[in-house]
This record gives structure tokens, C-alpha cells and sequence, in this order.
């Protein structure tokens, strides 16, 4: 959440008026922890975890209340059906839970169990509420794509009364170990357990029950005539039972929750069984191996929380709660990961403890077995969860994306550079930027705007004094291939003579409260109403807002930044929409809360889709909020960050999360939101982003104007050698953008993803690989810091960046290597080759037609490999086959270049991009690590299309400052066609 201290709002008299709404609004202070809850202050986390705390001190003596009867159980094509009865009371009453388990053809299982009472309505809702009876069911509907095909091949390898074994997945490697009494769940690979579900008897379902009236507690008054001189204590009245406090109605920070359904919790443990390690769960400023929760040394107190919140500067090393959740969990030891996926969009809490365990007492270090203990709870809805067996990091990444789906194929425009400010203040401001960017050589290549370009914070509108002639300003920006982003956000303001909101109420579009009226609440417009993406009708009209004839001032080089939609509701419980809001289909806010994001964003996708007939552009959104399935449509930034090193820091674990958890676009705010950064700050900031998927610098409404060129030497300049390094890497950005995009492996990659049996790279997420590229990066992130140790995961060859030094590397150990304010510790592994843009260009645009530098880092055994993928850019014809997808190959004395997708380059039917760039070459190539025996060489040969010719070669010997290295060039081959160089 931003701070409001310039809005048109008239806030303090507003203030006034509604006064407890001001501890809201603090300008510059941190956030306010209170306004949000800890476990204990939630009712149903509070219950489980006291549930989970009664269970373990039982020890063996306790009995989980979940079993299945085995003759109600059954298997056939794929799925195990059967009934869970949870006990309820001494007298054996119990509740039947519907339980199905799916083995897919993906090889994922899901595991989901229901309450057959609320599946049937057979329950009544208090308050005369408009809620769905049932337990929501329908996050699969939003999140999920695909990879749920059955698996007809799965098999029972062992039945009896106490359990059944369902064979299944790839080879039939993966089991289903299913226990009846106790229920629980082991899933096994190679016949070797991997996780267990109730592994500790932790699940708890809250089944419905009415609420029974409590007669009040009499209190014996003292007879006539007698006089009471003592002052007795008022008796402390114990409830019967379970604590129900606040099973029928829950209250924080002035706001009530009326809970019709009464308590509806679902929990389950799940153990990761020899993991040590666990990633995932975003968004959290933490790091990237998870912490356990329940207190100890270097622990947390809190569980991990997932509700989509608008959070204000942000705390760091917290599980609080931030803007989005993904509930994936991958757990990793050496050279195997698993994963969970907890499909649910309410409320959830996750505890993380670690068990460590061995045979043998004095195998303590070595031999001794972790496993990591989670604890899942979600306030409502089913329990449905996926497992993944791996076993590597990207079986599971590649499974996750097959459910989820991957990231969007992005314009290319949008991994350049991203200048934004909270706020440029007119069209002419804009076009000075541009103009100054220019001026100074400094590349980008999007501008944008926040809220204060409308008017009065009317979505849809231009202010008619600042900004009165948006056209020319995107002219502007389009001849100099650059694009324009405005925000609008989900709160449409509640006014008069504004005919989106007559149109939002008049269409019955907006989310309702608890009584079905139109929901109002306050954000940066003041009184606003929020439309209901759930809704499809309400999609349809917020598509038709955003036609050009429509959103008038806007063009095909405007895009669009939708924030606040956690939703932020700067007067609600918890600065977002009460849980008994009411959406589209009658589902309470509580059940869709963390959906409610992705909703809106993905609305906004289809609404660029549709702008103008026959228009077929891939679309460019960024979000703040977030669910499982956002990579599909939206890019995403971890929100309000700090113009701090600490700030700096976090940055990088947050992002490798996003990656390692299905959503790779992803950056942080360069400079920090709020604050003003110094120089130094400033300059190693833009080093870093400069490996961000997402790079944009961003600043508050009341911090200091920081565009690049205000800086002065020598921070300018290294400020704009970090972004040309971006551009000139940027074939290698979009081919790692590819790769996501077809496979869902992460855009930049932690050690565990690419090394899993380096050991000592498992908990390290300050450096990190960029795509397949071979290229590892350590950001230098502390204030006056000149040098950076970096792990080494392996015996390979690297080299520097940029010097081409063979640097002294051993595996399993730390480098260190120089790093002035200048410079940026990137290295090159031997084995790889990665394409270049050198010529300076001012956006990517401009780049287009630019012909490509191979880099070939020469591996210790004389090999190398690399990728290029190219398209337009722009279009969606790439999934016509308009692409170039190459594969370069060093092997002993000859380099290669080959289709990566074996297509017969006869075969492609080539459109306008494909046939403008047979004129698009290759012009040099730079083999580092050269052999001695190209020594005496100036010439090679080249083959391509069946014709011969010469390219000439020069050599650098190798010094102590050195490696090795030869040029070739220029070689004139085709990008897109297949060559052969010959160095014999």
C-alpha cells in the first residue's frame, strides 16, 4: 500500500469523518504489523495449531480421528474412491468425508477429500446469507490447464483390510501406499518413501455443525437486606469442549466476520521424508530454503501465511503474509526433489518443523535422516492437493507447468529496461524523459504511469490538464520504438457523471457484501466499488472499456500495470474486502480471496486480446497480486520495497522463488520504492536488476526524481554499462523466456535447480544462473563491499565475463574474485554458448534486424553447447512456426549450427519476419578458452548451404590476466540456417 499524501482526496477531511481509518495512512512509516494477523489472532490457524499441539504431546497414544472402511473402497481406471468418517464425539458419531485420489498420466497424483453434508446443502446458513452451501470447489477452474488426464495404466500391487498400493507414473515408479486406519497416504519412488500424508494424525476437517445456544452463566446475587463488603472475583467460565470462540462470528481491528457456515478449516501434515530442505510458498521476504516456524534457534515463530495482502514497506526475514500465493512446496536433498501443490485460494497457514533422526547415535552428522514436517491449513473450501515425484527439479517444474500452465511467450519489448515513477506528471514531462534517456545514451524502453495521469482517480480517463494530448506523447514514444504502460487498477470510484461506474452498478458487476448490495469501500478514489472478475459477464464489459474508440488516448504501444488487486480496501479487515463479501456464483470473498488477483489481471489479458479486430498481439501486464496459473497472463514485482542494501538483498531469494515456484517473471523495484537512495546503492541496484527477468526502476510519489541520466560520474556511466550489458544479452534473456515458456524451468536459477548434487549450493540464494546460458551472476548487495564470494558447484572451467581470465575454481568452494563499484561479478561456465546483440541500440525495437555474437566458453574437455530462439516479438505467430530455434554445438573442431527442433528448414512456410531476416546474420563468434593448436590459425572454413568459403580467425594467446581466446569473423552465415565452421 502506498502512502495517500497526494491525492486529490480531500484525506484529512475525510480522516475526520471516518476516524477509524486513520492509523491507515502513516506517511513513511513501516508497515504496521497489528494491522495484520499473527496465527493466534486467526481463529481456525489458532485451533490447528492447538490441535496439532495436542496430538504431538499424546505421543503414540494419540488416535487421529480419520479412517477409511475397506469395504467401501474402491479402484478402477485411474481413481481410488472411498468415504473418510472423521469421529466427532465419545459416542462414535461420525461424519462422512468423500475421498477421491487421481493418478494421472503426468505422473502427478491428487488427493482430494470433501464433506459430504455441505456437498449435498444439507446445512443452514446463519444470518439469512446468500453463501454457497457447499465447500468451494472451483479453484481448479482458475488455476489449472491441464496434466489431469487419468492414468488407466495405474495399477493395485497390494489390497487387504488395512490398506491398498496403486502403482503408477512413468514405468510404474512411483506408489501409492494408502492406509485405511489411521488414514494417511505415503507416496513412494522406486519402492523408496518420499512423502506421507497425516504422517503425524495433524488433518483436521471441521465438519458443520449448528450453533447450539449457550444459556448464560448465572451469577448468585447476594439476598435482600445482606451486604456483599467483599470483592469477589466474576467466575471464569470454562467452555465445554472445543474452544468456539470463534467458530460463529470472528472480530480484528474493528471489523466482524460474520461466518455463516460456521468453522469449515481444513489442515493436513505432510512430511517430506529425508529432505532437509524445502522451497516455494511465495510471496515472502525470506529465504529461499524455508525456515521451520515453531520456534529455536534461527527459527520463526510464526507459520508462513498466504493472504494476499497490501502490505506497506514490507518487514524482511518474515513470514508474514505479501501480495501473492503460490501454495507449491518443493522439497530437495541431493539429486532428488519432490513437491506438493496445495490447491486452495483461502486463507492458509503453513508451520515448517525438521526432524532429524538416525539409527545410529553417533551417525549424528554423517548418515543422519531429516525430515521436513509441514503443516497445511486453509480457513475454508475442499482439500485438494497434487504430489510430484520428480525426481529432478525440473520433472517437477515441467509436471507444475503442465497443471498450471507456463509463462507467457512476453513481447520482446518487455525484458528491456522499465523507467517509472509514482508519478510523471504530464505528457510533456514524459516526452523530456524520453528525450533526456536519449540524450544520454542510455537504453530503455517503457515508460509508465501511475494513478495521477486521471482524472480525479477515474480509471479510463485523462487529467485534461497535465495530460492533454496522450496521443502525441505515444507518437513520440513510438518513433522511438518505445511504449507506454498506465495503471488500473480493480476499485472504480463511486461518483457522478463517471459512466464506468454507472455502467459497473446499472450491470449488477461488482463484488456485494454480505447482504447483496453492492459492496463500497475506500481506496485512492475515495469511495469506491470493485468490479467481479469472477463474474463473466463483468469480463466481457471490462474487455469493451479498453477498445481504442473507448480508453481514448491510448495506442498500440500503450500497455497496461493493474496494482491494489490483493484487493487493497484501505478500510476493510486487514486493509483488503471482508470474507463475507459475496461473488459472483454466491461464493464467499473467504473462499477465492487469494484467486481474487489473478482474476483481474487475466481479465485485463483478454481485454488487450480485443482492443482492435484483427489486431493478434501478445499482451504485456503487470500484476502485484497473484495466484498458481498468473505466469499464464501477467508479470509480477515484489511490491513495496525500501531504498535500502537490506531491501537489495531479499530481492534476489524473492525472485528465485517466484522462479523455482511456476512464475519466472518476476523483479523488484530498482532503487526501492520508498526512500532515497545513494549513488552507490543506486548503481549496484541497477547491476543487479540488470539480471532481473523483470527490470524496473521505480520510486515513490515524494522520493527524489532518480532517472539514470540525473546521476552524477562516474555512477551515470556505470549505471547505463549495467543496462547495455541487459540489451546486449538480450537474445539470451528471450531464449531463457522461451525455454520457461515451453517447459516451465525458471528464467534465473538457483544452485540446488541446476547443480542438485552440490550439497553446499542448497541453501545459497544470492547468486544464480541466467537461463541455460552458463552464465552465474553474484550481485554485490552490501554497502562499500569491492569483492564477492562466489560457490562453485562443480569441476568445471569459468571464466570472467568480461576479462576472459580461467579463474581458480574449485568444486564445493568459494571464489573470490574483485568486484569495484564498476563492476559486476558475472562468470562463464565452461560448455556453454550463449548469443549477443553488441551493436548500442536505444530500445529493443531497434535491435530487431541487428545481426548476433556467438560466445562459446570452451569446457575442459574441448566442448560446448548453447541455444538461440527468436521471433517477432510481437505477434502470436510463432505458433505458426514463424520462429528460429537453433542449437549451437562445439565438438572438438567443429562448430555447429542446426534447427533445435529438427524441422526441415524446406518445411517452414516463411512469413514477413522469417523472410526479413535471411538477411539477419551471424557476425562474430568468441571462443574462450581457445586450444593452443588454433594458435598458427588466421582462417577457417565454412560450410552453409552446401557452399564452402573462408572466415578469418584471430588468436589471443592466454596470460596470467587470461584466458585463451579467438575471434571468428565476420561470418556472414544466416542466423536461421544450418552451418558448419570447421577449425581442423
Amino acid at each position: 500500500m502506498r502512502t495517500s499524501s497526494r491525492s486529490t482526496v480531500s484525506w484529512p477531511a475525510l480522516l475526520c469523518s471516518l476516524g477509524v481509518f486513520s492509523s491507515l495512512f502513516s506517511v513513511g512509516a513501516a508497515v504496521k504489523e497489528h494491522d495484520f494477523k499473527k496465527c493466534d489472532q486467526s481463529g481456525f490457524c489458532k485451533r490447528n495449531r492447538a490441535y496439532a499441539d495436542k496430538a504431538i504431546a499424546q505421543g503414540s497414544s494419540w488416535q487421529a480421528p480419520y479412517k477409511i472402511l475397506p469395504t467401501d473402497a474402491t479402484f478402477q481406471d485411474g481413481l481410488f474412491h472411498a468415504t473418510i468418517l472423521k469421529t466427532v464425539d465419545d459416542q462414535g458419531t461420525t461424519v462422512e468425508l468423500p475421498l477421491t485420489v487421481a493418478f494421472h498420466t503426468s505422473g502427478t497424483a491428487r488427493v482430494t477429500v470433501d464433506e459430504k453434508r455441505r456437498q449435498e446443502k444439507n446445512i443452514e446458513l446463519r444470518h439469512n446469507s446468500q453463501a454457497r452451501k457447499e465447500r468451494y470447489n472451483e479453484a481448479e477452474k482458475w488455476a489449472v490447464v491441464g496434466g489431469t488426464t487419468v492414468d488407466s495404466d495405474a495399477k493395485v500391487s497390494n489390497a487387504g483390510e488395512s490398506g491398498i498400493k496403486i502403482q503408477y507414473g512413468p514405468n510404474a515408479a512411483f506408489e501409492a501406499d494408502i492406509k485405511y486406519n489411521p488414514y494417511s497416504i505415503e507416496f513412494k519412488r522406486d519402492g523408496s518413501a518420499q512423502i506421507k500424508l497425516n504422517d503425524r494424525g495433524l488433518m483436521n476437517l471441521e465438519h458443520w455443525r449448528p450453533k447450539i445456544e449457550k444459556p448464560p452463566v448465572e451469577v448468585e446475587e447476594p439476598k435482600e437486606g445482606e451486604e456483599n463488603t467483599e470483592k469477589k472475583e466474576e467466575p471464569v467460565v470454562e467452555p465445554a469442549g472445543e474452544d468456539e470462540s470463534t467458530w460463529w462470528d470472528e472480530s480484528f481491528g474493528g471489523n466482524t466476520d460474520s461466518k455463516p457456515r460456521g468453522p469449515e478449516s481444513v489442515a493436513l501434515d505432510i512430511t517430506f521424508l529425508g529432505y532437509d530442505h524445502v522451497y516455494g510458498i511465495p510471496e515472502h521476504a525470506g529465504p529461499l530454503s524455508l525456515k521451520e516456524t515453531r520456534g529455536g534457534d534461527g527459527a520463526y515463530t510464526e507459520p508462513y501465511r498466504l493472504y494476499n495482502s497490501d502490505v506497506f514497506e514490507y518487514v524482511l526475514d518474515s513470514p508474514m503474509t505479501l501480495y501473492g500465493a503460490i501454495p507449491l512446496m518443493q522439497a530437495h536433498r541431493k539429486d532428488s526433489t519432490v513437491a506438493v501443490f496445495w490447491l486452495n485460494a483461502a486463507e492458509t497457514w503453513i508451520d515448517i518443523t525438521k526432524s532429524k533422526e538416525s539409527m545410529n547415535p553417533l551417525a549424528l552428522v554423517k548418515g543422519a535422516k531429516t525430515d521436513t514436517q509441514t503443516h497445511w491449513i486453509s480457513e475454508a473450501g475442499v482439500m485438494d492437493l497434487f504430489v510430484f515425484l520428480g525426481p529432478t527439479p525440473q520433472d517437477v517444474n515441467k509436471a507444475y507447468s503442465e497443471l498450471t500452465g507456463t509463462t507467457a511467450m512476453p513481447q520482446e519489448f518487455a525484458i528491456g529496461y522499465h523507467q517509472c515513477r509514482w508519478n510523471y506528471v504530464s505528457d510533456d514531462d514524459v516526452k523530456e524523459v524520453d528525450r533526456k534517456m536519449d540524450r544520454h545514451q542510455i537504453p530503455y524502453d517503457v515508460i509508465w504511469l501511475d494513478i495521477e495521469y486521471t482524472e480525479e482517480k477515474k480509471y479510463f480517463t485523462w487529467d485534461n490538464d497535465m495530460f492533454k494530448d496522450p496521443i502525441s506523447m505515444g507518437q513520440q514514444l513510438d518513433a522511438h520504438g518505445r511504449k507506454l504502460v498506465v495503471i488500473i487498477d480493480p476499485h472504480i470510484k463511486n461518483t457522478g457523471s463517471y459512466p464506468v461506474i454507472d455502467e459497473l452498478k446499472s450491470n449488477g458487476l461488482a463484488v456485494k457484501n454480505k447482504d447483496g448490495n453492492d459492496f463500497d469501500g475506500w481506496c485512492w478514489p475515495g469511495s469506491s466499488m470493485w468490479i467481479d472478475c469472477f463474474n463473466p459477464s463483468a469480463v466481457k464489459w471490462w474487455k469493451s472499456l479498453f477498445k481504442y474508440s473507448k480508453f481514448k488516448g491510448t495506442m498500440e504501444n500503450t500497455w497496461l500495470w493493474n496494482d491494489m488487486n490483493e484487493p487493497s480496501v484501505f478500510n476493510g479487515p486487514e486493509v483488503t474486502m471482508p470474507k463475507d463479501n459475496l461473488h459472483h456464483g454466491s461464493w464467499e470473498h473467504r473462499d477465492v480471496h487469494n484467486i481474487n488477483g489473478m482474476t483481474f489481471h487475466n481479465a485485463t489479458y483478454e481485454a488487450l486480446l480485443s482492443r482492435k479486430k484483427g489486431e493478434h498481439r501478445r499482451p504485456f501486464v503487470l500484476t502485484r497480486s497473484f495466484y498458481a496459473g498468473s505466469q499464464r497472463s501477467a508479470a509480477m514485482w515484489t511490491g513495496d520495497n525500501q531504498a535500502s542494501w537490506e531491501h537489495l538483498g531479499a530481492s534476489i531469494p524473492m525472485i528465485l522463488n517466484q522462479g523455482v515456484s511456476g512464475f519466472p517473471f518476476s523483479g523488484a523495484d530498482v532503487g526501492g520504492f520508498f526512500g532515497n537512495p545513494e549513488a552507490e546503492l543506486q548503481s549496484r541496484w541497477y547491476q543487479a536488476g540488470a539480471f532481473y527477468p523483470f527490470f524496473r526502476g521505480h520510486a515513490h510519489i515524494d522520493a527524489r526524481r532518480r532517472e539514470p541520466y540525473l546521476l552524477a560520474e562516474p555512477y551515470r556511466n556505470i549505471v547505463t554499462s549495467a543496462l547495455r550489458l541487459r540489451y546486449s544479452l538480450m537474445p539470451s534473456w528471450y531464449t531463457a523466456f522461451h525455454q520457461a515458456h515451453r517447459d516451465g524451468s525458471p528464467i534465473i536459477r538457483p544452485l540446488y535447480w541446476t547443480h542438485p548434487s552440490s550439497e553446499g549450493g542448497f541453501g545459497i540464494d544470492d547468486q544464480f544462473f541466467v537461463g541455460s546460458t552458463g552464465i552465474l551472476v553474484k550481485p554485490v548487495v552490501e554497502q562499500g563491499k569491492t569483492s564477492a564470494d562466489v560457490y562453485i558447484p562443480d569441476d568445471e572451467i569459468y571464466y570472467d565475463y568480461f576479462t576472459y581470465q580461467k579463474l581458480p575454481t574449485a568444486q564445493g568452494k568459494t571464489l573470490t574474485v574483485a568486484a569495484p563499484i564498476e563492476s559486476i561479478p558475472v562468470l562463464m561456465r565452461g560448455g556453454h554458448i550463449f548469443p549477443r546483440r553488441d551493436t548500442p541500440r536505444r530500445s529493443v525495437q531497434l535491435m530487431k534486424y541487428d545481426d548476433y555474437t556467438l560466445v562459446v566458453a570452451v569446457s575442459k574437455d574441448g566442448q560446448a553447447e548453447g541455444q538461440l530462439y527468436a521471433d517477432d516479438g510481437d505477434s502470436f505467430d510463432y505458433q505458426k512456426g514463424e520462429y528460429i530455434h537453433r542449437t549451437f554445438k562445439l565438438d572438438g573442431t567443429k562448430l555447429t549450427s542446426t534447427d533445435a527442433d529438427g524441422r526441415d528448414a524446406k518445411s517452414i512456410k516463411e512469413g514477413t519476419w522469417l523472410k526479413s531476416m535471411r538477411n539477419v546474420a551471424v557476425d562474430k563468434i568468441i571462443v574462450v578458452g581457445a586450444p593452443a593448436s588454433w594458435a598458427g590459425k588466421t582462417e577457417v572454413q565454412l560450410e552453409s548451404g552446401g557452399k564452402q568459403s573462408t572466415v578469418k580467425l584471430e588468436y589471443f594467446k592466454g596470460d596470467a590476466n587470461r584466458s585463451p581466446f579467438a575471434i571468428v569473423g565476420r561470418v556472414g552465415a544466416r542466423i536461421g540456417a544450418d552451418w558448419t565452421i570447421d577449425f581442423a
